[in-house]
């Protein structure tokens, strides 16, 4: 896999929430090459290890990645004070995106900050798909209207009841299949999460595709912090969510 590794100047700069930063990155190299569901690694400061951080939407006709962070340590946080005309140091795009074939009906589950890199997928998706996304509460809700303009219909839940349906994304998942003929589910988020999701696939047999959250060092498979257990035909074994995913057949993944 090719990686391309650049100084790329910042185009626009948004706040979403109190603690939510979107960026408008000019790349075209990166963004002409760049899949659904794959990720970029950007120097903070004078820390030593990079940050990851997820392609939010791909704009080949503009040249440009947007991504979404959430300010969680000091490298989000420096990331956070950048301003537009700024420069940042990018190593692009990196990890296995999602393989989207939009003739088939798809569900697209986000929960959390998971929902930021579903949004280029719901865009690649055929018109009758349906997004299904996942927050704490009402003031946790991001990108709402970028997943209705992305032409799917779009379901919300919240833990506390405090904004559309009550619940968690597995609950309305779980009706719509019984009304519904889902032929594919694309997810990501939480761990407990995409658990849940694939044992509803599994026992529906539903084929589903989930992007697992690690913690990375390099970001290129050098090093072993993301390792995640996986299964097959011949046992277990470890791969790295940076190198062989973060994208994973959800029959792949050991939970």
């Amino acid at each position: 896999m090719k990686y391309i590794q650049d100084d790329f100047k910042i185009a626009q700069v948004n706040k979403l929430t109190e603690n939510i930063v979107e960026f408008y990155i000019d790349c075209p190299l990166v963004a002409d090459v760049a899949t659904s569901g794959q990720f970029v690694h950007i120097l903070c400061g004078d820390l030593t290890l990079r940050r990851p951080i997820s392609i939010c939407e791909i704009l080949k006709e503009k040249g440009q990645l947007r991504i979404v962070f959430e300010i969680k340590g000091k490298g989000t946080q420096w990331l956070a004070e950048r301003r537009e005309g700024d420069v940042i140091n990018m190593l692009a795009p990196i990890g296995r995106g999602f393989n989207i074939t939009p003739d088939k009906k798809a569900v697209i589950i986000g929960g959390g900050i998971g929902v930021i890199p579903m949004l280029d997928v719901a865009k690649n998706c055929s018109a009758d798909a349906c997004a299904i996304l996942g927050f704490r509460n009402k003031q946790a809700v991001i990108l709402e209207e970028d997943y209705k303009n992305a032409g799917v219909s779009v379901e919300i839940t919240t833990d506390d009841g405090s904004y559309g349906k009550h619940g968690f994304v597995t609950d309305v998942l779980k009706d719509y299949i019984k009304n519904q003929k889902i032929d594919v589910i694309y997810a990501c988020g939480p761990t407990p999460m995409l658990k849940a999701v694939s044992a509803i696939a599994n026992e529906s047999d539903i084929e589903c595709y989930v992007s697992l959250e690690e913690r990375m060092g390099c970001g290129i498979g050098a090093c072993l912090a993301c390792a995640c257990k996986t299964k097959d035909a011949n046992g277990e074994h470890y791969k790295h969510v940076c190198k062989d995913g973060p994208v994973f057949n959800s029959k792949e993944i050991e939970f």
